[in-house]
């Protein structure tokens, strides 16, 4: 039987079961715009509040971009060549400086870009490897562990001209590691020794880094995750394939990009432990470095411009290649972001403290 009630002040008439609730409409009047004016507030407080960080930002990174934009577009001082006489002021000269490195002095230059892509590939590969290795040995429950923690956490804390200048004695003719290898090898000089010179003493610092932000992320994940993997007779390979490495991934990313960021720009290392103008270990860096100390501004800023560029391009291909667990998807909808890694972790814990009955009595049984 069915009740015929009014809704709405024009009295129209509408039919519903006996004892159900209508559907309520969409919330209107005076509670609705509270709320919108609620959230506009909020909005305006988050932007007083961070305001701050982004003048700051704007002071320190956006005003010295435009300034060595700005000041690429100028020449040297000198004698100008049309008037003969001594310029007081650095002339205008547009894009000359972008169009003499790439063309008059683009073997110079490529040979810088060269030598840092070959740099930031070679030591960032191997320093997410050793430093994965490092993170496992430090999350395991040894037996002085924070001793262990913090030798391996030491180079990384040595500031970067120190430890050239430690690994220049290594590598000295008359040095230890001349003394290990058979025959005589000048590190020092300039060849591809150079290069190998470098990138050992370049991972020997920086790996720990990597593996200070693994092991972060060794540390997030539940143990319930490893129990369930052991139950379902995972062993070790297998559990770091399928559940340690696809769990620290974010935090390995992280690691990753940031290293790299840093090997782009690798300058102080090279510069102290070979020593300048050495085509083998000369980077985009120390082009720019030379160029500002003979007081060419204009073409010292170009090639930090293109510096700029090159690790602008690098960072955002990174991101949004093999970085979507960077920059959010908690929410599940970022790909393989941290919505489906929950699930995934919920999962793996529920069937370790519950599972099949028969897994669990062969786990108890054994």
């Amino acid at each position: 039987m069915l009740d015929t009630t009014t809704s709405g002040p024009g009295g129209d008439a509408s039919r519903s079961p006996r004892g159900t609730t209508p559907t309520p409409g969409p919330k209107t009047g005076p509670g609705r715009r509270t709320g919108k004016r609620a959230t506009a507030g909020a909005g305006r407080l988050a932007t007083l509040l961070i305001s701050p960080t982004l003048l700051v930002l704007g002071v320190v990174i956006l005003y010295p971009t435009i300034m060595a934009i700005h000041t690429s577009l100028y020449g040297a001082k000198g004698i100008d060549p049309e008037t003969g006489f001594v310029n007081e002021t650095e002339p205008f000269v547009g894009m000359d400086n972008y169009v003499a490195i790439l063309g008059s002095r683009a073997d110079e230059f490529w040979n810088a870009f060269w030598n840092t892509s070959y740099f930031t590939v070679t030591t960032v590969a191997l320093e997410t490897v050793i430093g994965v290795g490092m993170a496992l040995i430090m999350h395991q429950a040894l037996k002085g562990r924070a001793l262990i923690r913090a030798s391996i956490l030491i180079p990384w804390a040595i500031p970067t001209a120190v430890s050239a200048l430690l690994w220049r004695w290594v590598f000295n003719t008359d040095g230890v590691a001349n003394a290990i290898l058979p025959g005589t090898t000048l590190w020092t000089a300039d060849g591809i020794q150079a290069q190998l010179a470098v990138i050992i003493a370049e991972v020997w610092k920086t790996a720990p880094f990597v593996g200070l932000l693994t092991l972060a992320g060794l540390q997030l994940i539940p143990k319930e995750v490893y129990e369930a993997a052991r139950v379902d007779g995972a062993g070790a390979v297998r559990r770091f394939w399928h559940i340690t490495l696809p769990l620290v991934k974010p935090a390995l990313l992280v690691a990753v990009l940031f290293r790299t960021l840093d090997a782009l720009r690798m300058f102080d290392l090279p510069y102290i432990l070979i020593g300048a103008q050495k085509e083998s270990v000369e980077t985009l860096s120390m082009l720019a470095q030379a160029e500002a100390s003979n007081v060419n501004f204009g073409p010292a800023s170009a090639y930090a411009v293109l510096l700029f560029l090159y690790v602008f391009l690098i960072a955002l291909a990174f991101i949004r290649l093999l970085g979507a667990d960077l920059v959010g998807g908690d929410d599940g909808t970022g790909g393989s972001g941290g919505g489906r890694r929950r699930g995934r972790l919920k999962a793996l814990a529920g069937r370790g403290r519950t599972g099949t009955p028969s897994r669990r009595k062969e786990a108890v049984s054994a």
